[in-house]
């Protein structure tokens, strides 16, 4: 009896070549990449005047002193929820993208994405385009070999140093840890930091590229429950391209690049998967297609659209989990229809439930209809509310901030001309770059008066230094025979107001008389 052994749940990697591609899509991801990466490596070197005694970088996450500054914008420690509303408004915008577009975020600017496409454009300008990095792959170990792959990983080693560098900056003063860094004067941890970051970028953009969007992102599996047939995602026109044939390739081309495929299958059995490009370059001159059957697709089965793919699918194959819609297949396959003479858009961005009415020979749906839908719409709404809630508490909050901690042991204190007195523990925070004179203050329907501890009745102002925060005891006292003296409670509202800005405010609390 034969026993058979369980499929293998490890799959080897296949090193995956893509070709050079030019074409919209392909413009569009450069210009993604280079604001981003612009975005990141040059926001920790801009200045921002805050004053004296405040950090100048525009945008610094200040650990040690517990704040975080975005230009004018100081974010204090109880004020984490503007940073958890971004969180939650980058989720819905991540889920609104997906709804109406696919997996753009991942085609176009997921960190991921944006690092292998740098890594790939050092690689062909080291190693050549896809073909010279094919046969480079198969080749022996030899000087060629050593000298391009060493100059290669030199170069990625410093693009991965200058990544994790970038970040740590965002911690502390650039310019200061930069010089720091130089001189080894810089604390254990931020040489650890750079460190790690440095290998995983090398490794995550250099060598498992796709792997990550395959195997360890877990974006492709949650993206099934994001996309709908309304989705506008990048797909292939089989209706239009299947059968796929062969008569429409240039012969000349099509000898070619025969031959030098003949030439890597004897060289190295088995590396037929990488293939030269089996369709001539842009700058060779266009001749006439061949005559083709009539039953014969658009798809002239070129591989175009998989040698330009960074993971290495097969889009023709339908939608696959893979797939991070980049779109360079659309680009690769334009340029081909352009060439033989065939429309446009045989792989496209476009919708599955068009599938029946473009099979029919009828126009899709408008594109608003595919975008404005239930989903998107309530993304959308949420997206807004939550950016209109963050805006409008940005606006309203205070420089000057309070906290009321009323002292209950004892509630009330009697004096001796009969006056009841209830004592407050009220914390006064400054959010300015200055000191600022307050002046403390209640408000109620009770006559109650208010003194701090240390000023006697001279009055109710202090000096709150720049950026700080102090406890300061408050007195709240009803006079004998007052409503407030001989109620159970009276509710007020203690109040504080900077006097040079007139920036106030205030909390609600209660006075306990002499019936509790």
């Amino acid at each position: 009896m034969t026993q058979t052994s369980p499929p293998s749940l490890y799959a080897p990697r296949e090193p995956v070549f893509p070709r050079r591609v030019d074409g919209f899509f392909r413009r569009f991801k450069w210009g993604i990449m280079a604001v981003t990466l612009g975005i990141y490596y040059l926001t920790p070197w801009l200045r921002w005047d805050r004053g004296p005694n405040l950090p100048d970088q525009a945008v610094l996450i200040d650990l040690a002193h517990r704040r975080f500054y975005f230009f004018w914008i100081e974010i204090w420690p109880h004020e984490f929820y503007f940073v958890a509303g971004l969180l939650i408004m980058a989720g819905l915008g991540l889920f609104l993208f997906t709804s109406a577009l696919g997996r753009v975020w991942c085609g176009y600017a997921c960190p991921q994405t944006v690092w292998t496409d740098l890594f790939i454009l050092v690689e062909r300008w080291i190693e050549g385009d896809r073909n010279a990095r094919v046969r480079l792959h198969h080749a022996g170990w030899g000087v060629h070999k050593l000298r391009l792959r060493v100059t290669k990983w030199v170069l990625w080693l410093g693009i991965a140093v200058a990544t994790g560098g970038a970040w740590v900056f965002y911690f502390t003063d650039a310019p200061q840890l930069a010089r720091d860094l130089v001189t080894l004067d810089a604390a254990p941890v931020a040489y650890m930091t750079i460190a790690i970051l440095t290998a995983t970028t090398f490794l995550l953009g250099g060598f498992m590229r796709e792997q990550v969007c395959i195997y360890m992102c877990p974006w492709p599996r949650i993206q099934a429950a994001m996309m709908d047939p309304d989705t506008i995602t990048v797909a292939y026109r089989d209706w239009r391209g299947e059968p796929r044939g062969k008569g429409n390739l240039r012969k000349r081309e099509r000898a070619a690049a025969q031959r030098a495929q003949d030439q890597i299958a004897a060289a190295w059995p088995g590396a037929a998967r990488y293939g030269p490009t089996p369709y001539p370059d842009r700058g060779r001159a266009a001749l006439p297609p061949v005559p083709r059957a009539d039953t014969q697709g658009d798809c002239i089965d070129c591989m175009a659209c998989v040698n330009v793919c960074p993971v290495g699918i097969d889009i023709r194959n339908g939608q696959q989990m893979e797939c991070i819609t980049c779109a360079l297949c659309i680009d690769a396959c334009d340029d081909v229809m352009a060439k033989i003479g065939k429309p446009r858009g045989l792989i496209d961005y476009l919708a599955l439930s068009d599938e029946t009415a473009e099979r029919a020979g009828q126009p899709p749906k408008p594109l608003w209809r595919h975008i404005l839908r239930p989903r998107t719409l309530l993304y959308t709404a949420a997206w807004a509310l939550i950016g209109v809630a963050l805006v409008y508490a940005l606006f309203i909050r205070s420089a000057i901030e309070l906290t009321v901690s009323p002292v209950r042991n004892p509630t009330y204190v009697t004096l001796s001309d009969g006056a009841v007195r209830n004592i407050y523990d009220v914390r006064l925070r400054n959010k300015q770059g200055r000191d600022a004179t307050v002046q403390i203050g209640i408000t109620s329907d009770s006559a109650l008066t208010v003194t701090l501890e240390g000023q006697g009745n001279a009055g109710a102002t202090v000096v709150l230094p720049a950026n700080q925060t102090i406890l300061q005891r408050v007195y709240v006292t009803a006079a004998p025979q007052t409503e407030a003296s001989t109620a159970d409670m009276t509710q007020l509202r203690l109040w504080v107001e900077d006097t040079g800005t007139g920036d106030r405010a205030s909390k609600a609390t209660s006075f306990n008389g002499k019936d509790r």
